[in-house]
């Protein structure tokens, strides 16, 4: 039997939707120059790679999974937990705010002498999420703008884009972060222009991109302009971790009397990225009709339970159990990757200085800033270093780099450059420094005789 012949019109695929009628934020270049960087990286896998900020893979070990996850199972046991009880924890959804804040605010007892009750904490699906809650909480309006140290991580003004936050730049001082006079003045020009100065976004320390790192007491005037200007300061701490000695660079939260940071924390550095796991310290009060007190994790956490419900109880559980095995006491245990990433940052800058005498540097329009640790260094030089640059350093040369200019949300960096030396080995860097000197020696050649 042959099956009836189809009649009508031809059947043709949808109309494509116009970008234009998506969310603005599509349209942005900051999403597209991420991108083009991401599949430069698969086009050229070959190149010695100073793009990624990822922690170097050699201190992983997949063994250590389970491992850690016994350890929190018997942690949990030890507590007099039931088997049920167990299962329940690890298989179903769990409190929006974490289940392993306990040993969160040990560990940060431990190593960084901040003093956090657990109820203060939301455990988070990285610190970008920590991130986008914290700017839907704190901005109730059109009118709120977020201050951010410039060049900044285009993490925290992407999560703006995507909540059609304003942000407004303040450059970083001679010091290192935001400088203070910047961020009185700026939030003085909000203000004459109607709208609200509601917070202020920095790293304090090794920051990313521009791998600075701000004295105490910076830090100390950070926070009396902050609460001169009525400012809350959002405080993102990924890499401090990796400083020798947390007593002589305390943290902004550390530091913080008047509970007007809120601290955001990643175990993606410290641990593993593959967990996801970061959490927010917002422990401060809020005020509520009828009397109501809550603190801002409660409120946060209300966000939480409409975006990602709550964070895996598999990737707390794993991190629980990395915790526990090292007393809560992740500075000590880090100390190999902090040794790694101090050596690797002084072979960059060794190898800088030895392809580069400052006779040629001058003639070449070079320089570059000499971080403290961390994973980033910045070169400034005498041609665009755009993603055409890029692209062309990775063809004919083998090494990759990260452009500077997506992090300046006001403009800015057209000639800067970062190296990030975490993923790599000292023997990588050697290597790498010489092809990126044979790049930069012929750019600023070709960019002279245009």
């Amino acid at each position: 039997m042959t099956a009836p012949a189809l009649t009508g019109p031809a059947l043709t695929g949808p109309a494509p939707l116009p970008l234009a009628e998506l969310h603005a934020s599509l349209a942005d270049p900051l999403l597209d120059a991420m991108t083009f960087l991401n599949e430069v990286t698969t086009r050229y896998p070959g190149a010695v790679s100073f793009a990624p900020g990822r922690p170097y893979e050699g201190f992983f070990e997949p063994e250590d999974v389970p491992a850690y996850l016994d350890a929190y199972l018997d942690h949990l046991a030890a507590t007099g937990l039931s088997r049920d009880a167990i299962r329940t924890t690890l298989f179903q959804y769990g409190p929006t705010k974490g289940v392993i804040a306990d040993l969160v605010a040990r560990t940060l007892a431990n190593d960084e002498g901040l003093a956090v009750a657990p109820e203060a904490l939301v455990l988070t699906v990285g610190a970008q999420e920590g991130m986008l809650l914290t700017l839907r909480a704190l901005c109730a309006g059109p009118d709120d703008v977020v201050l951010v140290s410039s060049p900044c991580y285009v993490g925290v003004t992407g999560a703006a884009r995507l909540l059609d936050l304003a942000t407004v730049p303040v450059p970083e001082g001679p010091d290192g972060g935001p400088d203070p006079a910047a961020v009185q003045a700026a939030a003085q020009a909000v203000r004459a222009s109607g709208r609200r100065p509601r917070a202020l976004y920095v790293v304090p320390d090794f920051a990313n991109p521009s791998g600075t790192s701000m004295p105490v007491e910076a830090r100390a005037r950070l926070l009396a302009t902050a609460a001169a200007a009525d400012l809350l300061v959002i405080e993102d701490n990924p890499y401090g971790f990796f400083a020798r000695d947390a007593a002589e660079r305390p943290t902004l939260k550390a530091l913080d009397r008047d509970r007007r940071v809120v601290y955001l924390g990643s175990f993606a550095k410290t641990c593993f990225p593959g967990a996801r796991l970061g959490y927010v310290v917002a422990d401060q009060e809020v005020a509520g009709p009828g009397g109501r007190r809550s603190l801002l994790a409660d409120e946060l956490a209300k966000l939480k339970s409409m975006t990602t419900v709550n964070t895996p109880a598999l990737s707390q559980a794993v991190i629980g159990g990395m915790l526990l095995t090292h007393d809560c006491r992740l500075r000590a245990a880090n100390a190999p990757a902090t040794a790694h990433y101090a050596a690797n940052m002084a072979a960059l800058l060794a190898e800088l200085e030895r392809h580069f005498p400052a006779a040629e540097r001058a003639r070449l329009g070079l320089s570059w800033n000499v971080p403290e640790g961390g994973f980033f260094a910045v070169l400034t030089v005498g041609f665009a270093a755009d993603d055409a640059a890029m692209e062309r350093c990775a063809r004919d040369f083998g090494v990759l780099w990260t452009p500077m200019a997506p992090f300046y949300p006001a403009g800015g960096g057209e000639h800067r450059l970062r190296l990030s030396i975490s993923s790599l080995t000292p023997g990588q860097i050697t290597d790498g420094v010489g092809r990126l000197a044979d790049f930069i020696r012929a750019e600023t050649a070709h960019a002279v005789a245009r």
